[in-house]
């Protein structure tokens, strides 16, 4: 750690920036609420308590950053109006706040941006306009029309402001469970586990933060560790996929958190339907990295004090049950198989019958006789189940072999025994 001469830490932000941004944004901002996690601890080894920062009003953290840096601004800076870049949540934040306070707001988006989330942002009463490929494209040309109109610009991670106050979740968390051992924060560009970690040691120099990157973006790790991992890739997680690490929040995350944990994508679609269906929440890709984090390393946190940001819930219904889809089948609760026999009347029918007495329910059945693999008096059937568990699946495949009809497996995707 570095420090002054008056032995004050040298970062962008301190304990006191934090404190006058909780003050700035009381009553503006959700207080969310930390609520106890006991099918999340069963999962984990650990107790849990879960941040639930996807009940902001547009789903995320990021409003806490935009209102204090909203906030911040003079009159004549309120008058010339706002500008940022972002391909989701900043954007929302920043549109939602702005016309709270009556200031004018401008959002660049990629021109990829889902068009829901280009839709919510204009909703906010914010111009919207997609322009770059990817971020860094639209971060430029938001940086052009700032200069061209005179908008200030709000950086989502690499501004004090910002950083401020994402740390007011560290007050919070802390005030509701002074006991915890460790907090562990999703990391993007930085802002958030920067806020958190400044606010967080302050009050309590022994609690651990742990940082969690998608596997796809190990972008501190290299800034940190010195290594030279590559970077980008599709990844549910798209919150936190950033290619260049803030400059503000560097040295902070490089001195105050404890390690980084990149994880697979497996783990963080295991997590979104954990937090689905075990803590009856929703957690899009970045918000669900900490618990993917705690199911990749669970000896970290075995027996430990344990809170968990979930620092949001804007996940496309369509991607969150093709995920809960995705995760019946790595448990073979939904498997699929195919029988291969000769065709004679009533094959399906004893088929489905023999299924409905081993209590399989059956979701859908392909029945094809054209295949070249398929001798020419034969038949194929795929059939996709429904079973209550692994050893239900088995039992069901037992029972068809006995019958003689050598069921096959067709695209089994579970995970290594590692991930269980």
């Amino acid at each position: 750690m570095r420090f002054s001469e008056d032995n004050v830490a040298e970062y962008a932000i301190t304990i006191e920036d934090v404190e006058r941004a909780a003050e700035t944004i009381r009553g503006q901002v959700l207080r969310t609420p930390l609520v106890p996690a006991p099918r999340l601890s069963q999962l984990t080894g650990a107790t849990v308590c879960v941040k639930h920062e996807n009940m902001q009003p547009t789903g995320s953290f990021k409003e806490r950053g935009a209102a204090t840096k909203l906030e911040s601004l003079d009159p004549d800076e309120r008058r010339r109006g706002v500008i940022a870049m972002s391909a989701g949540n900043h954007a929302q934040a920043v549109a939602y706040h702005a016309r709270r306070l009556g200031i004018p707001a401008t959002i660049v988006m990629p021109e990829g941006t889902p068009l829901v989330k280009a839709e919510n942002t204009r909703s906010y009463g914010a111009r919207v306009i997609l322009e770059g490929e990817t971020l860094y494209e639209s971060a430029a040309r938001a940086r052009e029309i700032a200069d061209q109109e005179g908008l200030v610009f709000v950086h989502p991670y690499d501004d004090p402001k910002v950083m401020a106050g994402q740390g007011t979740i560290a007050l919070e968390m802390l005030a509701d469970a002074p006991d915890l051992d460790q907090i562990v924060v999703p990391i993007g560009g930085g802002g958030l586990i920067s806020g958190i970690a400044v606010a967080a040691k302050a009050l309590r120099p022994g609690i651990e933060i742990v940082g969690v990157e998608a596997a796809l973006y190990p972008s501190f790790r290299n800034a940190i560790l010195g290594e030279h991992r590559p970077i980008g890739g599709a990844t549910l997680a798209e919150g936190i996929a950033v290619k260049t690490v803030g400059q503000l929040p560097l040295p902070i995350v490089r001195d105050l958190v404890s390690t980084i944990i990149p994880v697979e994508e497996p783990l963080i679609e295991r997590a979104v339907n954990a937090y689905a269906t075990l803590q009856r929440t929703m957690a899009e890709g970045a918000g669900a990295a900490g618990l993917a984090a705690m199911m990749a390393q669970p000896e970290l946190f075995k027996g430990k004090r344990v809170g968990l940001v979930l620092c949001g819930g804007n996940i496309d219904a369509r991607i969150l049950a093709s995920v809960m889809v995705r995760e019946l089948e790595r448990d073979d609760r939904i498997t699929s198989f195919r029988i291969t026999s000769n065709d004679r009347p009533g094959l399906l029918g004893r088929v489905a019958s023999l299924l409905g007495s081993l209590g399989a329910n059956i979701l859908e059945v392909s029945h094809g006789r054209l295949f070249l693999d398929v001798p020419a008096k034969g038949v194929s059937i795929d059939i996709t189940i429904e079973t209550r568990d692994r050893q239900h699946t088995l039992e069901v495949f037992e029972a068809l072999a006995a019958e003689g009809l050598a069921p096959q497996r067709i695209e089994s995707r579970s995970l290594p025994e590692a991930a269980f």
